[in-house]
């Protein structure tokens, strides 16, 4: 991304808040599914519930693992994201990064290898050595076990993103913000994800809304475990 770019994306985010894109989004709507809801939501209690308690052990030694590799720093990893309509939730994470990874953000952006407002660059300088062991085999995201089992979160559906990238949304891409955010999506389970553009990634996330069933639920669950033993994660 060009300085050019960057500046202009800028510019144009500090013209636009979130409750702006809130108002957008409530004039919006897609298909309700009630049925589908409820068995959806009772599959995300019961299975998270379950993954957490055979997941604790390994859980909390890895949260020493970490702690060891980054000392002074939590474990666990907690940001502020975006969810169903436009609601803010703490979202967690087992820590990848070092501390002050925020605030070295604003240095990386010009290098950022992701169209859009996403950031993401291969060889992340900000990731631990533990941290890009994680990454890769995706068990930072397990403390989102815990955010499902809250509510702000499903096992599938879009990945929440943060409020700067939302407010450079379009509204075909705000869209996605009308279903609660998952753990995978369609975008998770593609050859090579990370090859694909941000507008790719946001027609996906668009046709699971329109896909969205127990069935696609469950194929997505079935192929994001074949992606993580694949090794996928970044």
């Amino acid at each position: 991304m060009s300085v050019q770019v960057k500046e202009r994306i800028t510019i144009e985010s500090d013209k636009v808040s979130l409750s702006d894109c809130i108002d957008r989004l409530n004039t919006m709507s897609v298909e309700k599914k009630p049925v589908y809801s409820f068995f959806k939501r009772l599959f995300d209690i019961v299975f998270s519930v379950i993954c957490l308690l055979v997941l604790v052990v390994p859980m909390a030694i890895l949260a020493l693992v970490i702690v060891i590799d980054s000392p002074g720093a939590s474990p666990i990893y907690i940001q502020e994201r975006i969810g169903k309509n436009g609601r803010r939730f703490k979202f967690f994470k087992f820590r990848s990064m070092v501390a002050n990874a925020d605030k070295m953000l604003d240095d990386l952006m010009h290098k950022n290898e992701m169209e859009g407002p996403a950031f993401k660059i291969k060889d992340d300088p900000r990731l631990t050595k533990v941290g890009k062991f994680i990454r890769r085999a995706s068990i930072d995201e397990l403390p989102q076990l815990l955010n499902i089992l809250k509510g702000d979160m499903s096992f599938v559906g879009p990945r929440p993103p943060l409020e700067r990238e939302v407010v450079q949304y379009t509204d075909d891409q705000l869209i996605r913000l009308l279903v609660t955010p998952g753990l995978t999506c369609y975008w998770q389970i593609q050859p090579s994800r990370n090859e694909l553009t941000f507008d790719r990634w946001m027609e996906l996330d668009a046709q699971y809304i329109k896909d969205r069933s127990l069935c696609t639920d469950i194929s997505i669950m079935f192929k994001t475990v074949g992606a993580v033993l694949g090794m996928e994660g970044v």
